[in-house]
């Protein structure tokens, strides 16, 4: 549905398209250079804002607006094809973890209807969703990789670490639930029963690389963010840091995955002093610190734009801005109550106190 009070602009002409970005969440500056793509290859489009909710930023900054079911829902499906075919909807970029295997799964569906989805084949999104299999996968095939175990077996006895060691749920994203733990006791309490796997405290510092692969699977270019600072997952502070090592490790372990397209980004520690580098982590998807790199010189949206309307990107991989830092700031959307989807604010008594509501 379109949210109330939101209009559409008119309708896409035979030579216009509709990028739609899924789980819009806060990603308003993904947005704008979606936006500012179109425009820098002189194109006819828009781009449009999907999430379960009104009640999400983005959704209030794009050309178009739409309500999707979760994924898990089975109308999800039809209801995205619908809106595809609707609003010519030309290319699909997701930004959320827990949508790749579904995207992923029905990838035919929706080329074979006109959109291009950029995402890999669901083999490669799900040895990188799960981060048990992930591991195996990069040892299995030589590339280095942090010390993992599955955290019941250290629970229950079955090995013996030293602590401090970081946990994460086996199936995360976001680094929701992901920490260091200091001492079995903290590991029990914090685990219960839920899946997770345990790390090594790994040395050096950790760096975010974006990696663009074409349609041929080969990588095009790769760039290490340095992650700073992060709030809440996500980088806050951040800087390019042109480093060979990093660069060919990213590289050769996206193009080794399956049938990998498109952007993704690759988790890795490196330490100086030693120079080991090793990879913690693979996410099939536009990262959260990718503006850092597309306002370096590397801009990998408007690379898959070029691809998706089937021209040839011209792409220098060492064209990107070394040293370049990104510092966030919050800002904010003002929308009515009807607008984000709440409905009408509480009654509130006399006294100021809220009346409760229908």
């Amino acid at each position: 549905m379109t949210p109330p009070g939101h209009l559409d602009p008119s309708p896409a002409g035979a030579d216009s398209f509709t990028i739609m970005l899924t789980a819009a969440g806060r990603r308003v500056e993904l947005m704008d250079l979606v936006r500012q793509s179109i425009s820098e290859l002189g194109l006819r489009g828009r781009v449009l804002a999907t999430d379960i909710t009104f009640n999400a930023p983005a959704m209030h900054r794009g050309d178009l607006a739409r309500t999707v079911p979760p994924y898990r829902d089975s109308t999800c499906l039809a209801a995205m094809l619908r809106l595809c075919d609707e609003l010519k909807v030309g290319l699909i970029l997701p930004t959320f973890d827990p949508d790749l295997p579904f995207l992923a799964r029905h990838r035919e569906r929706f080329e074979a209807a006109g959109t291009r989805v950029m995402v890999s084949s669901l083999q490669a999104v799900e040895i990188s969703y799960d981060k048990k299999l992930s591991h195996d996968w990069l040892a299995a095939h030589g590339f280095p990789t942090l010390r993992q175990t599955d955290a019941h077996r250290l629970m229950s006895g079955a090995e013996h670490w030293e602590f401090p060691l970081f946990i994460k749920p086996r199936f995360g994203s976001a680094s929701i639930g992901a920490r260091a733990v200091r001492s079995l006791d903290e590991l029990n309490l914090v685990v219960g029963d839920q899946e997770y796997v345990a790390q090594e405290i790994a040395p050096g510092q950790e760096y975010t690389v974006d990696v663009y692969l074409d349609r041929s699977g080969k990588c095009r270019c790769a760039v290490p963010r340095w992650r700073i600072e992060t709030r809440a997952g996500e980088v806050s502070k951040g800087m390019t840091v042109r480093s060979a090592v990093i660069e060919d490790l990213a590289s050769r372990v996206a193009e080794t995955l399956p049938d990998a397209a498109g952007i993704m980004n690759i988790q890795i520690f490196h330490d100086r002093t030693t120079g080991r580098a090793a990879v913690s982590e693979i996410n099939p998807r536009l990262g959260g610190g990718y503006p850092l790199s597309h306002q370096a010189g590397a801009p990998m949206v408007r690379w898959a734009i070029e691809e998706a309307i089937g021209r040839s990107p011209q792409i220098d991989p060492a064209s990107w801005r070394d040293g370049l830092v990104m510092l966030r700031y919050d800002d904010s959307v003002f929308v009515s109550a009807q607008e984000s989807g709440l409905g009408n604010p509480p009654s509130r008594g006399s006294d100021g106190s809220s009346l409760a509501t229908a």
